[in-house]
């Protein structure tokens, strides 16, 4: 069997539809599970936040940021921790190829809120230990400039790259 109908041109994998699935399925897991300690670590700190006494003198402002970070928080975990639950309803279904599918856009929708209730967090800290709203936004964007730049641009460029070679290999 030289392809299977599924094996996506230049994988160099000789594996089934199933031990694809499989094998992404482990990856996959081995990524939520970086991705999970860190944001549940994030969120049970930014839970303890609105007991301390200093919450009642963060300005309007910061509290309301303080509750958009929350929020965030909250809907990061839900979605780092849904391909588990999505895992376990669909398992033995027949369906592991879909739900690797969804488990990955769940994942990749996680990560995206991870990385803005870091960044309000990082706000949220920088604004209530400076007190100076000069150049604090400034750190924040270059943070959130980095984080995409190594949670998005480089992984991005990688891919483009490799498939513009495949392109060019299989013209040539």
């Amino acid at each position: 069997m030289s392809q299977k109908q599924d094996d996506r041109p230049g994988d160099g994998r000789d594996e089934s539809a199933q031990e694809r699935a499989d094998r992404m399925w482990g990856d996959l897991l081995q990524e939520i599970r970086v991705a999970q300690t860190g944001v549940q670590i994030l969120f049970g700190f930014l839970l303890t936040v609105v007991f301390t006494p200093t919450y009642r003198q963060l300005s309007d402002q910061d509290q309301t940021l303080y509750m958009v970070t929350i929020v965030l928080g909250a809907t990061a975990t839900g979605a780092l921790i849904g391909p588990v639950a999505f895992h376990r309803i669909v398992s033995g279904a027949q369906v592991k190829p879909q739900a690797v599918i969804w488990a990955s856009r769940m994942t990749l929708l996680g990560l995206f809120l991870l990385l803005l209730t870091m960044v309000s967090s990082l706000l949220l800290v920088l604004r209530t230990a400076t007190h100076d709203d000069g150049y604090v936004p400034w750190i924040v964007a270059g943070v959130a400039a980095l984080y995409s730049l190594w949670w998005l641009v480089i992984p991005l460029a990688l891919r483009m790259r490799k498939s513009e070679e495949d392109g060019v290999e299989k013209k040539g």
